[in-house]
């Protein structure tokens, strides 16, 4: 049954006729491809038919030779500007003569899915004019869309993508948009989620008790009004709501971050354009492109002090970055154009809990009597079928890195040549217990979910039970193998062992490796430094700064940071100054400690640091080797922080007094300090120990001489960056191999110690795998655990 009006074919019996049946698989639903393979057949005068299946489109084809190279030829070097093709290939077919032209067949369902989920992406150009065109039929309607941009993801139910396996199945198209859905020659056929404001999904405005005020126009009318007037509302974007104020009204960001509980983790801004961007922040060309790009992520910038009216100062307190991020929907764009003012648009959820996706649950949740974060709600009938926040990447020494994988970029899909060389089993990856994802391949095509977030509540295990369910009903897979976290007691690993398959365990900052391994579609050894702020080590013991030898086949560890206690287990890292104690005491007493009367332990009673001695010395706490940790211990030791008040903060701390001291002009001074991390040999460590005693002694030392803070933070990330290149160095000689080097772990988002470490590398030749689109923190670690189980599987029989 053809969906569309055919178009007659130039072919006469004059020339021979040769039949081929092509198989494309990638990208390649919901982006406008079958329309432009319907343009192509009437460019070159082809009979036969395309079609949607599960494994991705199929193209029947007949013509004489020279139509079908001409044919060839631009499905090789054309593309749909969303479309991305994998695989391509054909096989010869039997001519049908009296074939005489080409049309547009209905979707076929199959049992296994081959074709990527497409990703959301931002309203194109041609839809922007539309919405602001007062004499166009999407004149001020926000949901409009086409093949070129709009929802994907976020409202798939399942394969293939056609409007009955999307959450717009229930809204009836009217006739103008039936229309425009049925030509081939139009950019909204069928893009599944076309509508208008005759037959598609309306706004409706709700007051923080539940009641409706307004619809539709007056809804969006009554938003805005509330956003002048300083109110905090939730409004539901493509894969969730945010909370949203007036990011120049003081007051209105302060009241956010009291109602929220969230004291000092950044808020992210939505701007209007480029142009309110640039009072906001300085960037490259880069940054600003990527700011634009189709993916609309939040981008971190450097903060401008520029502007005629300023953000206020609790959006990003005390740092010198802003994550900026452009309107990527139809009503984001409208809202932006009414308040003409940047918008705090942060996500909504309770503290640790996923980002909420629909109006009743934000009402429930952010509304109730015992915890009213909102003043009103703009919520819409179309519903969110998987969550996705917003994508958070930055720009490191003119590469682009990944911090948070979600709309726009995910579900990324990553076709491995290294892997085609087998048919492989179904390999299912649960990831870690923060910043969790997903991943699982179809064939030699791995996937990597959206981000999921931490695993540390009923509602975030119930949000990646609801994601997994998605992927395996999408996909239509059924995993043979599942990996998990080498942690037995993360919510993904207990999941895992509940289940029927098979399961094996990786260790964390190994499957961190080979998460860029996979990235780069990699099958040989690498020096691995995987940095970050804890996972389980194979010894027992929590790791977190680690020179790995690997490859896929397994590691060798070559050098860990020297561990520290963690003095009351989870609080020393809730509370740090525990951290900076235990280091301390690894070389004086108690009575040396008091005695030197630091500012960071001023407000602490002599008797509680006694206590925390005897428990030091009864050396009963766990240890850690992470590097993050050692991060946490120096911004107390700076006075800059005492409780962390979210993950990466002291990091992000240490790097802002790093950037203002090298604005000012003191690198020199920092490097005159001379730190160093020396390498000691430890048994079992081919390398040794990187000695964090000896380098904190320096640290303190540089406190006590009274250096400014920013010099110290300057030569603490030299000293880490030295000796990450001077131990790649060793190992290289040792090794006899000029083995590349990975840098990945949480640690690495660092823009300023990453980018020292890119140029010390490149200064000594040493080649660098970069992670692409992987995130280089725990949020790439499920995709690393995939490439593992696919190396390690057992091949399926090859099909007869």
């Amino acid at each position: 049954m053809n969906e569309a009006v055919t178009c007659s074919s130039e072919n006469t019996n004059s020339k021979m006729l040769l039949a081929r049946c092509y198989h494309v698989t990638g990208i390649v639903q919901g982006v406008g491809f079958r329309p432009w393979i319907y343009q192509l057949a009437k460019r070159y005068g082809l009979c036969g038919h395309v079609l949607n299946n599960g494994e991705g489109v199929t193209i029947a084809v007949q013509a004489d030779m020279a139509a079908l190279q001409a044919f060839d030829h631009a499905l090789q070097s054309e593309r749909p500007p969303l479309a991305r093709i994998d695989s391509l290939h054909f096989e010869p077919a039997a001519v049908d003569a009296a074939l005489n032209d080409f049309s547009i067949h209905k979707s076929t369902a199959t049992t296994q899915a081959l074709v990527a989920v497409g990703t959301d992406k931002s309203c194109c150009p041609e839809c922007l004019k539309e919405i602001r065109d007062p004499n166009n039929r999407h004149y001020h309607y926000p949901f409009t869309n086409c093949t070129h941009c709009g929802p994907r993801y976020t409202i798939i139910n399942n394969l293939p993508y056609d409007r009955h396996n999307t959450s717009m199945a229930a809204f009836a198209m009217c006739d103008d948009c039936r229309r425009a859905y049925e030509d081939p020659l139009d950019r909204r056929y069928h893009a599944q989620p076309v509508s208008c404001p005759k037959c598609g999904p309306q706004l409706r405005f709700v007051d923080n008790q539940g009641h409706e005020l307004a619809t539709r126009e007056p809804a969006f009318t009554a938003a805005v009004a509330a956003i002048l007037a300083g109110k905090i509302l939730a409004i539901k974007g493509l894969g969730g709501f945010h909370l949203v104020c007036d990011a120049t009204n003081h007051q209105a960001v302060t009241t956010l971050r009291l109602r929220k509980h969230r004291p000092a983790k950044p808020l992210a801004v939505m701007v209007a354009d480029l142009s309110m961007a640039r009072q906001y922040a300085v960037a490259t060309d880069a940054e600003w492109q990527l700011l634009s790009s189709q993916e609309r992520p939040i981008v971190l910038l450097q903060k401008s002090v520029a502007a005629e009216i300023p953000l206020s100062a609790a959006v990003a307190p005390d740092i010198d970055r802003i994550g900026l991020f452009m309107p990527y929907t139809p009503l984001h764009t409208l809202l932006l154009d009414a308040v003409k003012t940047p918008l705090v648009a942060t996500s909504a959820n309770l503290s640790g809990e996923p980002i909420i996706t629909d109006g009743e649950a934000i009402l429930a949740q952010l509304a109730n009597e015992h915890f009213r974060v909102i003043d009103a709600m703009l919520d819409h009938n179309r519903p969110i079928l998987n969550g996705c926040d917003d994508s958070v990447v930055q720009m490191c020494g003119g590469e682009l890195q990944v911090l948070r994988l979600a709309r726009g970029y995910a579900p990324l899909s990553l076709p491995s040549k290294v892997l085609a060389k087998q048919t492989l089993p179904s390999v299912l990856a649960v990831g870690p217990q923060q910043k969790n994802t997903l991943a699982l391949n179809i064939g030699n095509t791995l996937y990597l979910s959206p981000h999921i977030g931490d695993l540390f509540s009923i509602g975030a295990e119930g949000y990646f039970q609801r994601t997994l369910a998605s992927f395996k009903r999408m996909y239509h897979v059924n995993a043979d193998l599942i990996v998990r976290d080498l942690h037995p007691d993360y919510a993904s690993s207990r999941w895992a062992q509940e289940q029927i398959q098979p399961v094996t365990a990786v260790q964390h900052h190994y499957a961190h490796v080979l998460a860029t391994l996979a990235a780069n579609d990699f099958d040989g050894k690498v020096l691995g430094f995987s940095f970050d702020g804890t996972g389980l080590g194979a010894d027992g013991e929590l790791w977190g700064g680690e020179l790995l030898l690997a490859d896929s086949n397994g590691y060798q560890r070559l050098a860990s940071i020297s561990p520290f206690a963690l003095l009351g287990y989870e609080l020393a890292i809730k509370s740090p100054f525990r951290l900076m104690l235990a280091l301390l005491l690894q070389q004086f007493s108690i009575d040396d400690i008091i005695a030197m009367e630091l500012p960071s332990l001023r407000g602490l009673s002599p008797a509680l640091l006694r206590n925390l001695a005897k428990i030091f010395a009864a050396g009963k706490m766990p240890k850690s080797h992470s590097v993050g940790r050692l991060f946490d211990a120096l911004a107390v030791l700076l006075g800059q922080m005492q409780d962390t008040q979210y993950e990466g903060q002291a990091g992000i701390i240490i790097e802002t007094l790093a950037r203002r001291a090298e604005v000012e002009g003191k690198t020199e001074e920092a490097s005159a300090l001379q730190l160093q991390l020396p390498l000691r040999q430890h048994p079992g460590l081919l390398l040794g120990q990187w000695d964090t005693v000896a380098l904190f002694s320096q640290l303190l030392q540089a406190k006590q001489q009274q250096r400014d803070n920013g010099v110290i933070a300057i030569a603490f990330m030299q000293a880490l960056g030295d000796a990450i290149c001077h131990s790649a160095v060793k190992a290289q000689q040792l090794l006899g191999s000029a083995l590349p080097v990975v840098l990945t772990g949480g640690v690495f988002q660092n823009r300023f110690l990453t980018e020292y470490c890119y140029q010390q590398l490149q200064a000594r030749g040493i080649q660098r795998l970069p992670q692409h689109l992987v995130p280089v923190n725990d949020g790439g670690i499920a995709l690393g655990q995939l490439w593992y189980g696919l190396k390690h599987a057992t091949p399926l029989p090859d099909p007869i």
